[in-house]
C-alpha cells in the first residue's frame, strides 16, 4: 500500500431494493423482511462473546418500505430487538421510502418521505439522513420533501448505466438548496456495489467499474490480491484528481445482485484487512449520520446548488404508456377526492391509504424482470409484468371506488327508472375555473325522451345554456362550458327544447354538396345566432385562433387571432403534433447488445428516425360550443396515427387527442409527438415537477440531464406577450435534447443561445434488461392548450394544466 496518505474508507453496507428486477414482487418482501431478521441476528450474536469477531457491524435499511414490512410480521421480541439496534446505532435508518421515479407527485412523495421519521420519532430517535440507490436523480421537490421531513443529508448511490452523476465528479458533497430555501448536505457517490468491487466481501467480488486483468463475478481466485490491488489503486486515483479528504465512503452488499441479504464476513474480511493494513488504510463499517456528521466537520470547502436534479432512469414509464396513464389519472383523481373530502368522512380511509401505497408500489423504479427484453416470452417476464401493472389497475380501482363513496355522499343518484334529468357540477379546487361539464343521456331510451331536442337550463338562474350533444360509447354526451368559483357547485337541468333550430342552406358559403370547403369564402358569412366555426380543408377557425396546416407537413401555424402571435416556433423541425418514429435495427435475437450500447443516447448511431406525413382530414363536428377536425397521417412503425383538434367555440383553448395503434416491433424503438411551441419574443419553457415549477436548462444542478423531464401536470411557454399552458394529462416525458445521435450534453454545456426542441416522449423500449420488449397496440394521448391572461405566468399557466386535466366533477342527481 504506497499511498501517499492514510486513509479510512468507510463502508456502508445494505440491500438495494428493486421491486421485481430479481423475483416476483411478493417475494421481494419476504426477503427484505428476512434481511432485517437476519441483521439483527447479527447484531445481537455480536453482543456476545461466541461472535466478538462481529463487533462494528452495522447495517442501513435503505429504505422505509422494507422496514414497514417487517413491522407487519414482527413479533413483539423482534420489534424490541429492533429499536435496541436501533438506539444502539447497529442498524440505522435511512428517510428513503422506496428508490422513485419522478411519477409521484410532491403530496404523496412528502407523506410517503415522512413515515420514517414518525415511526423513529416515539424511540427517541431522529431520521436525519437518507440514501438511494440506483436511481441518479430526484425532482427539486424531493429535496424539499426530505427537508420537511426533517432529513438533512443524502447519500445519492447513483447508477451511470443510461444515466450519469451530477456535477462533473462523484464522491463529492455539495449543499443541494429546496425551493424553500433549505440545505440538504448530499454526498454524490459510488455505484452502490463499489465496495464489491474493490473486494471488500469476499464472498461476492465484483468487476462492474473496475476493470483489470483478473476479472470476477463471485469469489476470486486471489481474494487479498484483488482487494488489495483495486483498493490502492482506487485511492491512488482518488489523490490524483485532487481529491480533499482522507476518508471515503462505499457501498457494499453481502451478495452479488440487487435485492441481496446482509454477510457478516463483511466485518470479519474489515477486522481482517485492519491488521494487516490499518496503519495505512483503514477498513470502517459506518452509517449514515455518522459519516454525515464526520463531513460536516471537515475545513474543505462545500458548494451549493439549486435547482432540479432530473433523473436520468424516469423513462422506463414510456415502455407502459397505458399504465403510465391510467397511473396519472388515478393519482390525480385521489387529489380530487381529498379536495371534495378534506375532513375524510366520506371515503372509507383503509381504501385512500391502500390506494397511496399501490400508486408509490408502480412509480418505484423497478420497470420489469432483469430479463425482460432478452426473452419476453418468459413466464417470469410476463408475471412480473402484470403484476407491476396491477398497482396501477388497482389504484385506479381503490381511487374510484372513494370517488363513488364521496358523490353519492354529495347526492350522486345511481341507475334508476324515474331518475330527474338533473346535474351537479362541482369545482373541487380553491380557485375559479372555467371548463367542460359533461352530462349523459343513457343510450337510446333516455335520449327518446328528447325527440324534438333538447335545452340544458342552469337552475340558479333559470338560463338556458349553449350545449353541444355528441354520440359517445356511453350513451349521449351533452357538453357545457361552466364558470365555477372555488369549491362552487351549480345545477343543471335538461328539459325539451321550447323550439327547433332548422338549417337553411347558404347561398355565400363556397362549400359543395359533397360537403367539401376547400375554397375561402368571398363574401362574409351570415351571423347566426349561435355561429359556428369556420373549418375548411386546410384549416380551422374561431373568434380566438385560426390553426392551419399543409399536406406532408401537418400544422404549420398556430394564430392567436386576438394578438396575431404565432404559437409555432419556426426554427422547430416539426408541425405541431407531428409524430416522429425511431428505429435502431440490427437486434435479431441479441437484443440485449444493440441495446446496451446506446449509452445515454437512447437509440444507436444507425438509427432510422421518420416523420409522419399528413395524408387526410376530416370534419367531425362543428357546433355550438366546438368543432372537431381529425388530420390523419400516415408514419412507419404506426398502422394508424389521428390527431382530434377540438377547437371552442368561445374560449382560448384547443383539446388535442393523438390516437396510435402501434406495430409490435423487438428492435429498440421512440415515439415522439413534436411540440413546436413559442409564446412569442424571449419565450421562456417552464415545467412543473414535482413541488417545483422550473425552466429546464436553467433551474438545475449543473451536470444534469438536459435531454429529457418527467414532469406532473403539464408545461408553459411563456413570453412579455404572454403564456400558453399545456396540459399533458397522459405522457410525463418531455424530450428538450437534440432527436439526433451524438454527444450528449448536461447543464452547463448547452449553447448559449442555442434553442430547444420540445417534444412529447411517449413511447420507449430501449432498455436492453427490464422495459417491456414491445410497444404494440391502441393508445390515446391527450394535450389540453390555453392562453390569454390567464396563462400569462408560469404558476397561472401551470394551474390552467391542473384544472384541464383534473376537470369538473359532474353527476345525475335528484
Amino acid at each position: 500500500m504506497n499511498n501517499k496518505k492514510k486513509w479510512t474508507i468507510y463502508v456502508i453496507h445494505h440491500s438495494h431494493t428493486d421491486i421485481g428486477y430479481t423475483e416476483r414482487q411478493e417475494k421481494i418482501e419476504q426477503y427484505h423482511v428476512d434481511f432485517i431478521r437476519q441483521a439483527i441476528a447479527i447484531c445481537e450474536a455480536a453482543q456476545t462473546e461466541d461472535r466478538k469477531e462481529w463487533a462494528g457491524f452495522k447495517w442501513t435499511c435503505e429504505t422505509f418500505w422494507a422496514v414497514e414490512k417487517f413491522l407487519e410480521e414482527a413479533t413483539e421480541q423482534e420489534k424490541e430487538q429492533f429499536a435496541a439496534a436501533l438506539r444502539r446505532g447497529d442498524i440505522e435508518l435511512s428517510g428513503t421510502y422506496l428508490n422513485m421515479t419522478e411519477l409521484i407527485n410532491f403530496e404523496l412523495l412528502s407523506s410517503m418521505l415522512a413515515r420514517a421519521g414518525n415511526f423513529a420519532r416515539p424511540l427517541g430517535l431522529q431520521v436525519k439522513s437518507a440514501m438511494t440507490a440506483d436511481i441518479n436523480g430526484y425532482s427539486w421537490g424531493y429535496a424539499q420533501a426530505l427537508a420537511d421531513a426533517g432529513v438533512e443529508n443524502l447519500l445519492s448511490s447513483i447508477h451511470t448505466h443510461h444515466g450519469m452523476f451530477a456535477i462533473g465528479r462523484k464522491q463529492f458533497p455539495f449543499y443541494w438548496e429546496t425551493p424553500k430555501g433549505n440545505r440538504l448536505l448530499v454526498w454524490s457517490g459510488e455505484h452502490y456495489m463499489m465496495g464489491n468491487d474493490l473486494g471488500i466481501n469476499p464472498d461476492g467480488a465484483l468487476s462492474y467499474t473496475i476493470k483489470d486483468e483478473d476479472p470476477v463475478w463471485g469469489i476470486s481466485k486471489d481474494h487479498w490480491k484483488l482487494a488489495e490491488t483495486r483498493i490502492a489503486r482506487y485511492l491512488d486515483q482518488l489523490e490524483k484528481e485532487q481529491y480533499p479528504y482522507d476518508f471515503v465512503l462505499v457501498n457494499v452488499m453481502g451478495l452479488l445482485r440487487d435485492n441481496s441479504a446482509p454477510n457478516p464476513g463483511i466485518i470479519t474480511f474489515i477486522k481482517e484487512w485492519n491488521e494487516k493494513h490499518g496503519d495505512r488504510v483503514e477498513l470502517e463499517m459506518t452509517t449514515l449520520n455518522r459519516y454525515f456528521d464526520l463531513l460536516r466537520k471537515q475545513e474543505a470547502e462545500i458548494p451549493v446548488y439549486s435547482g432540479d436534479w432530473p433523473d436520468w432512469w424516469s423513462d422506463g414509464v414510456a415502455s407502459t404508456a397505458m399504465h403510465t396513464q391510467i397511473f396519472r389519472n388515478a393519482q390525480r383523481t385521489l387529489d380530487v377526492v381529498k379536495r371534495l373530502d378534506p375532513e375524510r368522512k366520506l371515503a372509507v380511509s383503509s381504501d385512500m391509504a391502500q390506494a397511496e401505497q399501490q400508486l408509490m408500489m408502480y412509480a418505484e423504479h423497478t420497470w420489469g424482470y432483469h430479463s425482460s427484453i432478452s426473452e419476453p416470452w418468459h413466464i417470469m417476464v410476463q408475471e412480473l409484468a402484470v403484476r407491476k401493472e396491477a398497482y396501477a389497475a388497482n389504484a385506479s380501482r381503490l381511487v374510484h371506488a372513494s370517488l363513488d363513496a364521496v358523490l353519492k355522499a354529495r347526492g350522486d343518484v345511481l341507475l334508476r327508472a324515474d331518475r330527474a334529468f338533473t346535474y351537479k357540477v362541482i369545482n373541487s379546487f380553491d380557485s375559479p375555473v372555467e371548463d367542460m361539464a359533461h352530462f349523459y343521456l343513457e343510450e337510446q331510451w333516455e335520449a327518446d325522451y328528447f325527440r324534438q331536442g333538447l335545452e340544458v337550463v342552469d337552475e340558479q338562474s333559470g338560463e338556458v345554456v349553449h350545449h353541444q350533444q355528441e354520440k359517445v360509447s356511453r350513451g349521449y354526451q351533452i357538453a357545457v362550458m361552466v364558470k365555477l368559483g372555488a369549491k362552487e357547485e351549480k345545477r343543471f337541468r335538461i328539459r325539451e327544447a321550447s323550439k327547433t333550430v332548422p338549417v337553411t342552406t347558404s347561398s355565400t358559403r363556397l362549400r359543395g354538396a359533397d360537403r367539401i370547403h376547400d375554397i375561402r369564402d368571398i363574401f362574409p358569412p351570415v351571423q347566426e345566432e349561435t355561429p359556428r366555426l369556420f373549418i375548411t380543408e386546410n384549416h380551422i377557425e374561431s373568434p380566438y385562433v385560426r390553426i392551419a396546416w399543409r399536406a406532408g407537413e401537418g400544422i404549420v401555424s398556430w394564430i392567436d387571432k386576438q394578438t396575431g402571435r404565432e404559437f409555432i416556433d419556426p426554427r422547430q423541425a416539426h408541425g405541431a403534433f407531428t409524430p416522429v418514429y425511431e428505429v435502431t435495427p440490427g437486434g435479431g435475437d441479441d437484443q440485449m447488445t444493440v441495446r446496451r450500447i446506446m449509452g445515454r443516447n437512447r437509440k444507436g448511431m444507425n438509427v432510422q428516425r421518420s416523420e409522419g406525413l399528413l395524408s387526410g382530414v376530416k370534419e367531425i363536428t362543428n357546433g355550438p360550443v366546438y368543432g372537431i377536425i381529425e388530420l390523419k397521417y400516415q408514419v412507419q412503425g404506426m398502422s394508424h396515427y389521428s390527431l382530434f383538434l377540438k377547437v371552442f367555440k368561445d374560449r382560448k383553448r384547443v383539446d388535442v387527442s393523438v390516437r396510435i395503434h402501434k406495430d409490435s416491433v423487438w428492435d429498440p424503438e421512440n415515439v415522439y409527438v413534436a411540440l413546436p411551441f413559442s409564446a412569442g419574443g424571449s419565450s421562456e419553457l417552464w415545467f412543473e415537477k414535482a413541488g417545483a415549477v422550473l425552466r429546464p436548462g436553467v433551474d438545475q444542478i449543473p451536470g444534469t440531464c438536459t435531454d429529457f423531464y418527467c414532469i406532473q401536470e403539464g408545461l408553459a411557454v411563456i413570453s412579455p406577450q404572454g403564456g400558453l399552458s399545456i396540459a399533458a394529462p397522459d405522457t410525463p416525458l418531455m424530450q428538450t435534447g437534440p432527436l439526433e445521435y451524438g454527444p450528449r450534453l448536461v447543464q452547463g454545456q448547452q449553447e448559449e443561445n442555442g434553442h430547444t426542441s420540445l417534444y412529447a416522449w411517449v413511447l420507449t423500449n430501449y432498455w436492453e434488461t427490464n422495459f417491456k420488449a414491445t410497444l404494440g397496440g391502441f393508445y390515446e394521448f391527450r394535450y389540453m392548450l390555453q392562453w390569454g391572461s390567464e396563462a400569462d405566468t408560469a404558476e397561472q399557466a401551470i394551474q390552467l394544466c391542473h384544472s384541464a386535466n383534473a376537470g369538473t366533477v359532474a353527476f345525475r342527481t335528484t
